[in-house]
């Protein structure tokens, strides 16, 4: 059921890139400071987007998973420590 509902999200994102860069061919000048380079509207507006999902990602990844993934390896600390036999005098 996962599979095909993810074939059509990577479907329905591919479509929609195109359209994007098919409704948006003028010409832009992205200036990095150093350097400018001419680009295609639609293929600036698709790379700030991606660039905005994957810093989006990493602060999610930074403020919930790793916390998360701490507090899993210190219960499985507890609960490995609470298994032994405890050792006596």
């Amino acid at each position: 059921m996962i599979r095909p509902l993810r074939l059509i999200v990577a479907l329905a994102c591919l479509v929609a890139g195109i359209v994007v860069g098919a409704l948006n061919p003028q010409r832009a000048v992205l200036d990095l400071g150093f350097a400018q380079v001419p680009i295609a509207l639609g293929v600036l507006v698709l790379i700030a987007l991606l660039i905005g999902v994957v810093l989006g990602g990493l602060a999610l990844s930074a403020s919930v998973v790793l916390p998360l993934r701490q507090r899993l390896r210190r219960a499985e600390l507890d609960a490995r420590n609470a298994r032994k036999p405890m050792e006596g005098p």
